[in-house]
Parts: structure tokens; sequence; C-alpha cells
């Protein structure tokens, strides 16, 4: 893992374009199923908004491997079309015909052709620190958040190692309201671990205590339910940065939930991930680290503070001032009587923002289990 006293960066909200790569295993038999599927599917993703271009291979030397390659005009408009119910509904028939799947998504950095418009293209390379970050998010129904919050709080954690390059750094669960998130962090390859959690007994053991309480009905005993279920629930970290060498237990841990009014959940991660570019600057400021999970208007912040959360109120809350806390909170549905410019107004803020922390666990530090 990269040392943190190095700036680290990733965003999916700097306009690059997007090349997006999907490995496919198809099943014996099911290659011309497959082919139809495939096309079917490029008829509609034609039309979808940022969509720029595919390509459908086949291996030369195992003709059941195969990889679709995919361009657009942005993370976001990709993010948006993977994440709806319409892209659900159109890869649908391919389900049947694969026997397994990976998908990569990379911003442009650099291209050779006649000519391109530069300002497309990915500015600099970013520096990593050898995590993978994804977050899930469900709602329960009203009256049973108790009960989910206990279930969740006491669950055993899992053996973090799943193997040789790959193991389960860390896991945070959130609740604001009705609705769960839950953030996790990998070393190695995130759906190889994320597959490893969910054949834990003890993982299974919760999510079926918790099914009777879920507003949006699954199976996960059903491939078929559990995949809509996961790909309806998926909540992309669409901007992280860290600068600092802080040891993580010297850190506070926050999740905040931004209720962006309609349309608004893009222009809200944009305007946190701005400010905590900045804000990660100063070596001996408050924010250490800060990751933004976005899909649709639901916009999720999580953080890592040098100091108690009401000792930063502005930077907690993701702001740089009273006058940047007052824009963010008009494109939050937060009540038209919130005053951010005085200090109570914004601790009022910060409190509706700040989710309760269910758990919080960490990979032992050269230990398999976490």
């Amino acid at each position: 893992m990269t040392p943190l006293a190095e700036k680290v960066s990733q965003s999916a909200l700097d306009g690059t374009r997007l090349r997006v790569v999907l490995m496919l295993d198809v099943e014996d038999g099911a290659e011309q199923r497959f082919l139809d599927a495939y096309d079917q599917m490029c008829r509609h993703v034609a039309a979808v908004p940022g969509h720029v271009s595919d390509q459908l291979c086949q291996s030369i030397e195992n003709p059941s491997q195969w990889l679709i390659t995919s361009e657009w005009d942005s993370a976001l408009h990709f993010l948006a079309w993977v994440d709806s119910p319409t892209h659900l509904e159109m890869v649908q028939p391919m389900h049947g015909c694969v026997k397994d799947t990976r998908s990569l998504r990379f911003g442009v950095l650099r291209e050779t052709r006649t000519s391109y418009e530069p300002g497309l293209l990915q500015s600099v390379p970013r520096v990593g620190d050898g995590l993978n970050r994804h977050a899930i998010t469900f709602t329960v129904k009203p009256g049973s958040e108790a009960t989910v919050a206990d279930i969740l709080s006491g669950y055993t954690s899992p053996q973090a190692q799943v193997d040789e390059t790959t193991r389960l750094h860390r896991t945070s669960l959130f609740m604001h309201g009705n609705r769960v998130v839950r953030a996790v962090e990998v070393e190695g390859d995130l759906i190889r671990a994320l597959r490893h959690v969910a054949r834990q007994p003890e993982v299974q053991e919760v999510e079926e205590a918790i099914n009777p309480y879920l507003e949006a009905h699954r199976d996960l005993s059903d491939p078929s339910s559990a995949r809509e279920f996961f790909a309806r629930a998926a909540l992309p970290a669409v901007h992280h940065v860290a600068k600092g060498a802080d040891r993580p237990e010297t850190l506070s841990r926050h999740a905040l939930f931004y209720p962006a009014k309609d349309g608004c959940g893009p222009s809200v991660a944009k305007m946190l991930a701005a400010q905590d570019e900045q804000a990660v600057e100063d070596p001996k400021g408050p924010l250490a680290r800060s990751t933004v999970y976005l899909r649709e208007d639901i916009v999720v912040r999580l953080i890592d503070l040098r100091m108690p959360v009401e000792e930063a109120p502005l930077i907690a809350v993701g702001a740089a001032g009273r006058h940047k806390a007052s824009v963010l909170a008009r494109l939050l549905d937060v009540g038209p009587d919130l005053d951010v410019s005085s200090d109570l107004g914004l601790k009022r803020f910060l409190n509706e923002c700040d989710m309760r922390m269910l758990t919080d666990r960490r990979a032992p530090v050269n230990a398999p289990a976490s």
C-alpha cells in the first residue's frame, strides 16, 4: 500500500472519458444466445446519454472467453446507466449464458489518434493506496431500525484473508433513519472479496436475520434475486482523497448522509469532492481522508478526522466556509429554516447529516482474521 504522506486521489467526477472492460466466461454451447443478447442490448445502449462506442471480442485461444469494451463521455454517465433498472433489464438475457464476469473501469489518460480533445482526457496520473472502495445501501421498514441495528452491530467478522493477493481491510456500517450503509475497503480484487464474504456462514446468518425487515424483498438463495438486490443497492465510490501518515486508530471515522434534492446528487458530490481536495492539503488540518459515494441522488461521504467532529464542523460537513455551507444546504432537502450561518444552525446541519456508526472493523496488521 502507498504511504499516505503522499497525496492519494481517485475520482469519477472530473469529466474524464471512461473505458469500461467487461471480461466474461460464456457457457459452452451458449455462444449464439450470448451474441443475440449482446446485439439486442447494443440497440438500446446506443441511445443512452454519454455512451460513445462498444466492442465485442472473442478469444482466439479459448472461445469461451469474451471481452466487451465500451467508451463513455464520463464516469458519471456510465454509473447513472449501470445502476439503473433499465440496465438490469437489458442484461438479464445474458445471465443464463455466462459463468463468470469481471468489470474494470478506467479513466482515459492518453490515446493515439490523429486528433483529439485534450480536455476530455485525465490530466495527470493519480496515486493510489492499494485499496478498492465500495459501499451498498438499503432501507429497512420504519419501526424496525433498533432491531436491525442490534443485528448488524453483533455479527462475527468473517476471515479477512481471501487469498494470496486479496484481503478485507476494513468494514464500516452506519445507519441514518431507516437507511443502512455498509462501506468496505479491500486490498486486491474487490469482486473476489465480496464473493468470499457472501459465502461465510456468519455473514449469511446476519443477512437472513435482517431479510424480514427490508423494504425491498430479496432472496439471497436465488441468484437472480441476489444479483438484482446488490445491483440496486450498489453505492459506488466516485471520489477519494487522502494525505498524511496518520495511523487509523488515531483518527475519528464518520459517515455523513446528504439528502440531495431531485437531480442534485452529482452537484453535491462534486462540491464535496472539490472542497475535500483542498482540505487535505493542510497536513495538520482536521481532514485526513475522504471518500464520496454516489448513486443518483443518494450521496454519502465517509471521512477520517484528526480531531472530534464538533471541533471542526465546517470541514466535517464538507464546506470551506459558511458561504459554501449555505450553498451546499440549498442543494439538500433539509428544510427551509436551516441557517448554517449561525453556530446553532451549523450544529443542527451536522447532526442531521452525521450517521450513526454501528460497526467499524479493521483487519489486524499481519493477521489473517478481522
